[in-house]
């Protein structure tokens, strides 16, 4: 054990979770590569949980951030702020929502917090609806509409829940159906679900769930269930904390798979934004985002130094088009992993889209979870010199691969390279 670990461990909770049998303390990066306080180097295929959206150490954002820290650090939301606006102004634009209103926050935890207290201001409810499967953040609200047990806490609640199917395509009661039969049997759930309720305030989903092993429903689920919803004058909250800014490849964000039937009410984001500095936000209709009637400030949220590592990561992202590498190099990059996957008996599904890739793993000759292989896989590719995260629900487990957006090919064969090496010696 390492000295830094031994002093991590004496200050820190139990409960924060550290990667690895010899935990890894990263000292650098650069483009899609890191490196540790030992000098090994490493292929980052999970860039910091998906927030190193765009490069290590991007000069673009790296100036942004020197510039403004040269000049002011800190002002809070009491005071105009240029960045805040300038980057507000191009988020409520990209979002799709008509008349939108951007709050930023710190994280993507506290953009969660707020959609939810925004929801249940407007519609007078603490009823909330989530998927089975989920993960919205670690405070308290967001723990509370939590569907995954191995994140979610305490049963002690603000909130009352109540979980919907439709998130995960391939495990559960419709599981075997076609993709248009799935959507009607979780729509036709959904509704017999508010039939039994009083005045739900808002669905909230994950376009694709993060932590939850990179899940997601057949395109159109979520088109289906705001029909339903706008009969019942319920509010849909996007979660794109993961899913936005181009990753999935196809949409620049999650909900627009879903767009049949208009943008959500509210859209929440976070991690990637930042390419690594601390902004989340909530983007909703005015008459949605203005409903509080008591006054409100953000200390951080909103800094002059966040946003302008913001805008610098947006305008690079957009220039380069690289919600187009995303798709590009992601399709190669799952195609190269499910040629692995068919090799391998443990390697129950390999799915995604763009640069959201998991793999499941199983007990070889059955449908059951492997965490044990999950962990050996994660060990196995750190000694290749690839870096990747793990996730699932109660009866998954799965490898969670999100490189950063400017993955190049080479970067990607490579990649798939070392997880089949993985693969093939911890399976």
């Amino acid at each position: 054990m390492s000295g830094l670990h031994e002093r991590h461990l004496a200050v820190s909770p139990e409960w924060l979770t550290l990667y690895y049998r010899d935990p890894l303390e990263l000292t650098h990066g650069e483009g899609r590569h890191v490196w540790d306080a030992d000098g090994n180097r490493y292929l980052d295929f999970f860039g910091g949980i998906l927030t190193t959206m765009t490069a290590h150490a991007l000069p673009e954002v790296t100036k942004a951030v020197s510039e403004q820290a040269g000049r002011l650090l800190h002002s809070s939301t009491l005071y105009l702020n240029r960045p805040m606006v300038e980057l507000a102004e191009r988020v409520a634009a990209l979002s799709g929502i008509p008349d939108a209103r951007v709050f930023f926050t710190t994280s993507g935890t506290e953009a969660n917090d707020t959609a939810l207290l925004l929801a249940t201001a407007h519609r007078g409810s603490n009823q909330i609806l989530a998927m089975r499967n989920s993960y919205h953040g670690r405070s308290f609200s967001a723990v509370s509409v939590t569907g995954n047990r191995s994140w979610s806490t305490t049963s002690l609640s603000p909130l009352q829940t109540l979980y919907v199917h439709g998130g995960v395509r391939s495990r559960g009661p419709y599981a075997e159906l076609s993709d248009e039969r799935f959507i009607e049997a979780c729509a036709a759930d959904l509704e017999d679900l508010l039939g039994h309720t009083r005045g739900a305030a808002a669905l909230i989903a994950e376009p694709v769930q993060g932590v939850g092993g990179f899940t997601a429903p057949p395109d159109g689920l979520y088109a289906a269930f705001r029909e339903v919803l706008d009969r019942h004058g319920i509010l849909w909250i996007s979660d794109e904390v993961q899913t936005g800014w181009g990753r999935t490849g196809d949409h620049f964000w999650g909900w627009q798979a879903h767009a049949r039937n208009g943008p959500p009410d509210i859209l929440t984001f976070a991690k990637g934004i930042g390419n690594g500095m601390s902004i989340g936000g909530v983007v909703a209709r005015a008459d949605v985002m203005n409903c509080l009637d008591a006054n409100s400030i953000s200390t951080f949220g909103g800094s002059p130094v966040t946003m302008a590592a913001g805008l610098a990561n947006l305008s690079y992202l957009l220039e380069h088009d690289l919600q187009g590498n995303a798709r590009r190099v992601g399709g190669l990059l799952i195609e190269r992993l499910r040629a692995v996957g068919a090799g391998s008996p443990a390697v129950r599904e390999v799915r995604g889209r763009g640069l959201m890739i998991g793999i499941e793993l199983v007990k070889p000759g059955t449908d059951d979870a492997d965490p044990e292989a999950a962990a050996a896989v994660l060990e196995a590719a750190r000694a290749g010199g690839l870096l990747i995260g793990k996730g699932g629900g109660h009866n998954t487990s799965v490898l969670r691969i999100a490189p950063p957006l400017s993955l190049t090919v080479a970067e990607a064969e490579e990649g798939a390279e070392i997880l089949g090496e993985a693969l093939g010696a911890a399976t």
